[in-house]
């Protein structure tokens, strides 16, 4: 998979970069497995902005992907599809039963291939096994932190993690953050590489592709009314902001910590800040 360039005809077509999409089969989704998407951007019944830097961009639907195939079965991949609600490729598959699924798909997978999932599937990209199965070493995506909960981790594309080790129920995970973390041995992943992996090399470009991806523009703080945010207001001068700086909603940030869940602190092995304990 690679980057097309565009025709130098504007200054933003000089900066545009955008995909090939050779990857995909088919142009046409699944009805059956679309959903409505509600536009959540917008104001409240007070008039307030309870989404920020939301709003417009072309309509889409909704993909149903399902993160907790069915165990000890067999699937065939039947297509390649674009997702707009998300950077990595899904895959359109098909179980022995006929039933038909959305899952996130792999740099492997091929229309036409076959997968397999369940603790005796075999350790080939794309199976998706229980971690007790997979030998260390392996990457892995679409990793469960609770065992038949689904895919809840690694998810997004070009991502992968690493098994570094099994010990005592627990498996040791290397994220693609840095962080290293323990997950049970009998929760499920997948094996292989999220797909689509030069999507963190397309540039934008231009400020009407943002906005028809329904992204609006954002400001900075002190540019704005006092009523909108703590650093807005003043006489117009060009000032610092006078203390310690804060979100819209008053909280501090910019370094600040704001990580609180605690309850899971005790399966971080190694933090992704500089290898401490967070």
């Amino acid at each position: 998979m690679s980057i097309k360039a565009y025709r130098p005809t504007t200054p933003a077509q000089r900066q545009k970069t955008t995909q090939d999409f050779d990857q995909i089969t088919t142009r046409k989704p699944m009805k059956s497995l679309l959903a409505s998407k509600k536009q959540m951007a917008g104001k409240n019944n007070a008039g307030r902005i309870t989404v920020r830097h939301r709003g417009g961009g072309v309509k889409r639907h909704y993909r149903i992907l399902t993160y907790k195939l069915p165990a000890d079965s067999k699937f065939e991949i039947m297509e390649i599809e674009y997702d707009p609600n998300r950077s990595a490729r899904i895959a359109r598959v098909k179980d022995q039963n006929g039933t038909y699924y959305y899952v996130i798909a792999d740099g492997s997978m091929r229309k036409g291939n076959t997968f397999e999932t369940g603790k005796d599937a075999a350790v080939e990209t794309s199976n998706r096994l229980p971690i007790e199965n997979i030998p260390v070493g392996t990457f892995i995506y679409a990793i469960e932190l609770t065992p038949g909960r689904g895919a809840q981790i690694v998810r997004s594309a070009g991502t992968k993690a690493q098994l570094m080790a099994k010990e005592n129920g627990y498996a040791t995970i290397k994220l693609p953050s840095g962080e290293m973390r323990k997950v049970l041995v009998n929760c499920e992943a997948s094996i292989g590489v999220v797909g689509n992996e030069q999507h963190q090399n397309i540039k934008i470009g231009s400020a009407g592709r943002r906005r028809r991806k329904g992204i609006r523009p954002t400001v900075r703080g002190v540019v704005m009314n006092a009523t909108d945010h703590p650093h807005g207001g003043g006489d117009g001068g060009r000032h610092g902001t006078g203390k310690a700086p804060r979100t819209p909603w008053g909280q501090l940030t910019l370094g600040y910590r704001t990580r609180h869940n605690k309850k899971t602190n005790k399966m971080i092995v190694r933090s992704r800040h500089e290898g401490k304990r967070k």
